[in-house]
């Protein structure tokens, strides 16, 4: 029998060993009605995580925000980003987990560090001095016994100016929105178009060109999740499924640039402070769960 072609008492696809219709049949009966909507793509099945998977997933977690706590409580003006990664090589180590982001298609360290007009991808450097008025993204990603988790904080250094402030402060908002108001079987669309409206309202640009993405069982999974989009339209987000919300909000224009010296880093084109901050959520019949924060 065809996993796509199950009676109601076979084993479910999911792995769980539940009879089918005491599992996930309901669920592909509403991925089924969905599937109608040509606007609106349906997951794989591999993206839906068993009960197995999600309980690792948020064993990586926890490790996870231990680092990114870690971090807030070491962080300071006058150390360098080449410090924060040692913090966070030597947490992740200690906690017996493995620093996803180290050797991970050439990525040279161990974390992400990205200080004031670096979107993202910033590079820990011995030259990078933290000082009073910067702000700075530490981005963290755990894997543990193959698990993945992955979620970043913004850190104001010393007497910031109220334009970061602000800009640091409506990215968290934006997210917090989308985990309060996000419901099961929603889609990708539903969720840029909540976190762009929030942002451009308060006149803020959401960059389009980077964004958050499946986790769990691998560093970047499907779906892309883009923070800019239209109500309705995109992939399904479905119970079972694991994702970051990590919107990359600038202070001026959304456009961008590739630092071509070390491709990885990406700046804002017009020099302006760019914030963001990361979740790994979980997708549940009764809404968004915050795993690593």
């Amino acid at each position: 029998m065809s996993k796509n072609h199950l009676e109601l008492t076979d084993k479910c696809w999911c792995g769980s060993g539940k009879c089918y219709k005491d599992c996930h049949f309901e669920f592909d009966r509403k991925l089924s009605i969905l599937s109608k909507n040509h606007k609106l793509h349906i997951p794989e099945r591999s993206l839906i995580k068993n009960e197995e998977q999600i309980k690792g997933i948020k064993e990586a977690a926890i490790i996870n925000n231990q680092i990114l706590d870690y971090v807030s409580q070491n962080i300071k003006e006058g150390m360098t980003t080449e410090d924060i990664n040692t913090l966070v090589h030597t947490k992740t180590i200690e906690l017996g987990g493995i620093p996803a982001p180290l050797n991970f298609e050439g990525f040279p360290k161990s974390v992400c560090t990205s200080v004031n007009d670096e979107v993202c991808h910033g590079i820990p450097s011995k030259k990078v001095i933290l000082k009073s008025g910067d702000i700075i993204n530490v981005d963290v990603t755990t894997i543990y016994k193959g698990y993945y988790a992955d979620a970043s904080r913004m850190f104001l250094i010393g007497d910031v100016s109220d334009e970061a402030l602000n800009l640091v402060k409506t990215v968290k908002e934006s997210m917090d929105l989308v985990v309060k108001n996000l419901k099961p079987y929603d889609s990708v669309g539903d969720l840029g178009y909540m976190v762009n409206k929030y942002c451009s309202e308060r006149g803020y640009s959401v960059v389009r060109e980077i964004g958050g993405h499946g986790v769990g069982n691998d560093f970047h999974e499907d779906p892309y999740i883009c923070h800019v989009g239209k109500k309705g339209e995109g992939a399904v987000l479905a119970p079972g499924m694991v994702f970051t919300i990590e919107p990359m909000v600038n202070a001026g224009s959304r456009y961008v640039y590739l630092d071509n010296d070390n491709g990885w880093t990406i700046y804002t084109a017009d020099g302006s402070l760019s914030a963001q901050w990361e979740y790994t959520v979980l997708m549940t019949e009764e809404g968004l769960e915050i795993l690593a924060y």
